[in-house]
């Protein structure tokens, strides 16, 4: 018997169809990195567009709301505006402190109860940022009310951690030919450098980092400072209301001899009559008692007594 051998048959993918599967996969995955970076690149553009647009005015927006609602009721000149020039790490770094009128970003109080305060002390400084000192931290000052010292305490919120530089100019009149000064109620015993200016001219310049490339290659920077400007001019009807500041007092009580000027006045005049011949008359009882300009009250019988003591012989 004649036995033929066994034929054994494998299956598998032949080099040509390896090939084609490693092309397809390979443009897929081209595709899908191109279509991703896409994504990433315009996101990044977005975000820096918006960092540019927005962050700058957006502080300016915030400072100048602040500035239109200053408040100087009740409050002496000193204490309505201060600029002072300061310089860190080689960069302008000025502050700015006043009072305004517009509501409390900060809820102060205990756990039971948060309030704001409708009038509150605000300030805008800057520091060193402590992560890269090659950048200034802006912060806003925000204090509860309003207390003797209304340029320091309160509270600190960061505005912003990429400032390189921060300038504030005063203008003590309108017109071209005005100087710039660049402090301003620093020194209480200078009229000319105190209460409200005419404008402030305030200079905010910020380094953007693009997004992609801070992820990509974060110890390479790529410096992009944008600079933005604004003038602000405080109104003249608040500048000249400060001249005649009207400022709340509790009235004072009224003494009795003061309110009984009113009922014993008409009767005092009429009981007096005429003074004698020479000075001798005693020139009656000289209506009551009245007040004098510097508060005294003056009782009506020391007129009477001067009276005699001063007549003729």
């Amino acid at each position: 018997m004649i036995v033929s051998p066994r034929r054994t048959t494998t299956t598998g993918f032949t080099l040509v169809e390896i090939v084609v599967t490693v092309l397809i996969m390979g443009l897929m995955l081209t595709g899908i990195t191109r279509l991703l970076t896409a994504v990433r690149t315009s996101r990044d553009l977005v975000h820096n567009i918006q960092e540019q647009q927005l962050a700058g005015p957006a502080i300016l927006d915030l400072l100048e709301r602040d500035l239109r609602g200053v408040f100087i009721t009740s409050m002496p000149l000193k204490s309505h505006l201060r600029v002072m020039d300061n310089v860190r790490a080689g960069l302008d770094a000025d502050r700015i402190d006043f009072v305004a009128t517009t509501d409390s970003l900060i809820w102060f109080g205990g756990d039971d109860r948060q309030v704001r305060s409708d009038i509150c002390e605000v300030g805008y400084c800057l520091r060193t940022n402590p992560d890269d000192s090659d950048f200034l931290e802006m912060y806003r000052r925000e204090g509860f009310g309003v207390d003797e010292d209304a340029f320091e305490g309160g509270s600190y919120v960061l505005v912003h951690d990429h400032i390189t530089g921060f300038n504030v100019e005063i203008y003590s009149e309108d017109g071209p030919d005005a100087d710039p000064l660049e402090e301003w109620g620093m020194n209480s015993t200078d009229i000319d450098t105190i209460g409200l200016p005419a404008s402030l001219r305030i200079s905010l310049e910020i380094e953007l980092q693009p997004r992609l490339l801070r992820e990509t290659q974060g110890h390479m920077r790529q410096k992009q400072k944008f600079l933005y400007t604004r003038v602000i001019r405080l109104p003249e009807s608040l500048r000249l209301a400060q001249k005649d500041i009207p400022r709340y007092a509790i009235p004072r009580a009224q003494s009795e001899a003061a309110a009984g000027e009113e009922g014993s006045e008409e009767g005092d005049m009429e009981v007096g009559g005429a003074g004698g011949s020479g000075g001798r008359g005693a020139g009656g009882r000289g209506g009551g008692a009245r007040t004098a300009p510097d508060g005294k009250v003056i009782d009506g019988t020391s007129a009477v007594n001067s009276d005699r003591v001063g007549g003729g012989n």
